[in-house]
């Protein structure tokens, strides 16, 4: 059997009509809103997320390190002169803690031998600082911002120490990037001096949050009609990433951290450190989270109440590691009272990813004052929104980011491996996925008759895993499994059936099952940015991990975010698709999650009910080959993955022709099919992993142990794929200064005279090519750096203004589009 029913029998999205819960349908909604289906070309260019009404946004978060010995780096010597390292001292001492709780710690800070010390906060002498970027400073360190009378912060003190006579900031890297820009734009004159003026603008874009340095879009882009947002965004990203670059080595000039042997790099990579998972094992909960948690002293009014919110969140997801045991144990998954247990600190809040929002000018428009009734609607039509773009995630998960991460024999303890998956998922689904896993791992194989699983004892399972070549398993993207991505909805509460407050329902449920906290956010793989809370209508991607190329990958992978999106409402402005469609039961849920999580796994295969009341994906299943029953679980399907990928890709392109052909993405859809074809050598998942292996010198991962590959993997983000993005980088820097720019800029004499203070009368692509070199090398002088900033910012600027000049698109009411320009996307 092919497939799960004949194509005569198949029920299909267009032959349902069902009422849906609100007073106003979906499609009655969106003809409120200006949508017009009375002919396919009238619906396609009034289609909310379509052709150029689309606006794109990123957020990247980055990793952090500082390269340096022992004695001159803050983290190693914070740990050292900390009253918990002097308290464990003591108390081994004593004779109250065993001796390996100090010795593990002391080995942990002894045994670094390429001296990086990942998230590790930087010391700045306070009297580098240019009046500015001290301004800026007193500013941020006050209780509110808002009102400066309620004085400092009360932990302002933790922030300043006394070395070597002279009073030093102490501060994390992504305050760090604020400060340069800073101190570089006050030092060009601030708001007297153009491009000083916009830095200080464009300071307020890095973000401190959890534990890397956040940043986001300089501004938005739209979609020119051809591939989408998604190669301006792309631009606008690498544009960003340079600034960055430079900024690191302006600081590491200016405020002389390479002198003082405080080296710092910043880059993308997906992963918490290995070497900080480490340390997490070795202190307690608190004292990891003075280490690492993020003080917000940059982009929150209140900072303070900020950083506590960020202690909450690591308290409540570390609380619920510890209580997945629990879950795992109602679950079957652990039979016996012998289990590893996890450290009382979890560590995924180091996690980095990137988040991509997309917004509709003209539905942004459209609900800018509308009434209560039709704000509701917008609630009503984004629920409906991400439960079909959810079924289309699977296409995303390796094939534009990954996050390759290798497993032991081991680590396959599920109350280790499956993390925070007992939370996202039903017990049926979790014991599918888990047997899947071992067998792929191939822990389902009888060795001598037994079929071998982690018995606990490190030594004792490192033997067997010798012994009997077990080798464990590469995962493509373990980021999207080490971290809380979705909840699962309770049966009395569902997260996406259309009505407000449905979110707030399912936290006080969760909260009451002592797995969340009311004041954290709903987590979801796509959500929803609400005009009254966003001042914007669309909606956010968080389930992009780490990209092989900015080009290659992520501009292509918005233009299918945006195709996906506004294909949800094109089926409901013909009224085929309404939450009838997909029922808000946990189990349905869970039920196309499972896809998803299993594409981060790497699983081949999963299994769907044959009676699925999930019409969407009964439609999917309908068209994809290869589908039979399951002969492991009767009254299911066994579907392949791959297969499943390649029918998404055909429903694409049957549904949503005429927006591949409105947002030119035909492409970006051949492009799709060609790296589902070949994953090795074209997905991000293939290439990073070649790469990896490029570094280790082997041709398998399974060549080398776990350990071993990770950190290959480390070394080669933060330096073989950092260089990939600023070589990236610098080419679109120099397509922006192969134009005629100062003929552009002739009308602006202010930034006539920055061009000639950058350039001293030379071509600027001479000297941007020239000094390309000692950037990748990171031994350009401050000179050198000082106009590159300036013309970084240049490009900048004028790419901003390019975007605000760009033809508006028509407003699906009489609300004027440029107003959307005023809404920030974060």
């Amino acid at each position: 059997m092919s497939r799960p029913e004949s194509r005569e029998d198949q029920i299909t999205i267009s032959l349902i009509s069902r009422p849906g819960p609100r007073p106003i349908q979906p499609a009655e909604a969106l003809r409120c809103l200006g949508v017009d289906p009375s002919s396919p070309d009238r619906l396609t260019a009034s289609l909310p997320f379509s052709g150029r009404d689309l606006t794109c946004g990123v957020e990247n978060e980055l990793q952090a390190v500082v390269l340096g010995s022992r004695s001159q780096v803050d983290l190693p010597q914070t740990i050292e002169r900390s009253n918990y390292y002097q308290n464990i001292v003591k108390r081994l001492r004593r004779g109250e803690l065993p001796r390996r709780v100090v010795a593990d710690l002391e080995h942990w800070l002894a045994d670094n031998p390429d001296q990086v010390w990942e998230n590790s906060w930087v010391r700045v002498p306070l009297d580098l600082l240019c009046a500015q970027a001290r301004s800026v400073l007193d500013r941020d360190l006050l209780a509110d911002k808002k009102n400066p009378a309620l004085g400092r912060r009360s932990d302002a003190g933790h922030y300043s120490i006394s070395q070597n006579g002279r009073e030093h900031l102490r501060i994390p890297v992504s305050y760090l990037l604020k400060l340069a820009l800073t101190d570089f734009a006050g030092r060009r004159g601030g708001a007297d001096d153009p491009v000083g003026a916009y830095g200080l603008e464009l300071a307020e874009h890095y973000l401190s949050d959890n534990t890397s340095p956040e940043l986001y879009s300089f501004h938005l882009v739209r979609s020119d009609g051809r591939g989408g947002p998604g190669p301006a965004a792309a631009n606008e990203t690498a544009r960003r990433f340079l600034l960055t670059q430079l900024l690191v080595q302006y600081a590491g000039r200016r405020f002389g951290l390479i002198e003082s042997g405080q080296k710092v790099q910043v880059y993308f990579a997906p992963h918490p450190p290995v070497r900080q998972k480490a340390l997490n094992d070795l202190i307690s909960d608190s004292f990891y989270r003075d280490l690492f948690m993020n003080p917000c002293l940059s982009g929150w009014d209140r900072g303070e109440d900020k950083h506590r919110y960020m202690h909450l969140c690591h308290q409540v997801l570390s609380r619920a590691q510890l209580g997945a045991l629990s879950r795992l144990r109602d679950a079957g998954l652990i039979a016996r009272n012998l289990v590893v247990l996890p450290s009382a600190s979890n560590i995924s809040l180091a996690n980095n990813g990137t988040h991509v929002s997309l917004g509709s000018l003209g539905l942004s428009s459209a609900l800018d004052g509308a009434g209560a009734l039709m704000l509701d609607s917008e609630k009503h039509l984004g629920d409906l929104v991400i439960k079909f773009v959810e079924h289309f995630l699977p296409l995303f998960v390796g094939t534009y980011s990954a996050a390759p991460y290798r497993l032991d024999f081991a680590d396959f303890h599920p109350e280790k491996v499956l993390s925070f998956l007992p939370y996202e998922l039903d017990y049926t689904h979790l014991r599918m996925i888990w047997r899947r896993w071992k067998k792929k791992a191939r822990l389902n194989t009888p060795v001598l008759g037994l079929r071998l699983t982690p018995f606990g004892p490190p030594k004792l399972d490192a033997w067997l895993s010798r012994i009997l070549n077990l080798a464990g398993d590469l995962v493509p993207d373990y980021r999207l499994l080490d971290y809380l991505v979705a909840v699962m909805s309770t049966d009395q509460s569902p997260a996406l059936d259309g009505r407000p407050g449905n979110q707030a329902r399912l936290k006080q449920d969760l909260a009451q099952m002592g797995v969340f906290d009311p004041r954290m956010p709903i987590y979801l793989l796509y959500r929803q940015r609400l005009m009254t809370e966003s001042g914007f209508a669309g909606f956010e991607g968080r389930h992009y991990s780490l990209f092989g190329g900015l080009g290659s990958d992520l501009a292509p992978a918005i233009g299918l975010q945006g195709l996906v999106t506004a294909l949800a409402f094109h089926l409901i402005a013909t009224g085929r698709l309404t939450h009838a469609h997909v029922p808000d039961k946990p189990e349905i849920e869970s039920e196309r999650r499972q896809v998803f999580f299993g594409a981060a796994i790497g699983l081949p295969t999963f299994f769907v009910r044959a009676d699925t009341r999930n019409l969407v994906l009964k439609t999917i299943l309908a068209e994809t080959d290869e589908v039979r029953p399951s002969r492991r679980y009767p009254g299911w399907l066994r579907v392949k993955q791959a297969r499943y990928r390649q029918a998404l890709v055909g429903f694409l392109k049957r549904e949503g022709a005429a927006l591949i052909e409105s947002q030119g993405l035909t492409e970006v859809l051949a492009d799709l099919e060609a790296r589902l074809a070949d994953p090795v050598g074209l997905s991000a998942h293939g290439r990073l992993v070649r790469s990896i292996l490029g570094g280790l010198g082997v041709r398998s991962a399974f060549k080398v142990d776990a350990f071993s590959f990770n950190r290959a993997a480390e070394n080669f983000y933060r330096q073989g794929l950092r260089q990939e993005y600023l070589r990236e980088a610098w080419a679109v820097l120099e397509r922006d200064f192969e134009r005629s720019w100062p003929a552009d800029l002739s009308s602006d004499p202010g930034f006539r005279q920055v061009w000639r203070r950058a350039t001293s009368d030379r071509d600027a692509l001479d000297l941007i090519r020239s000094l390309e070199g000692p950037v990748l090398s990171e031994s350009a002088g401050l000179e050198e750096l000082d106009k590159l900033i300036s013309l970084s910012l240049l490009s900048i600027y004028r790419a901003a203004q390019v975007e605000k000049e760009s033809p508006a698109a028509r407003p699906l009411t009489g609300a004027t589009v440029h107003e959307h320009d005023r809404a920030s996307l974060y």
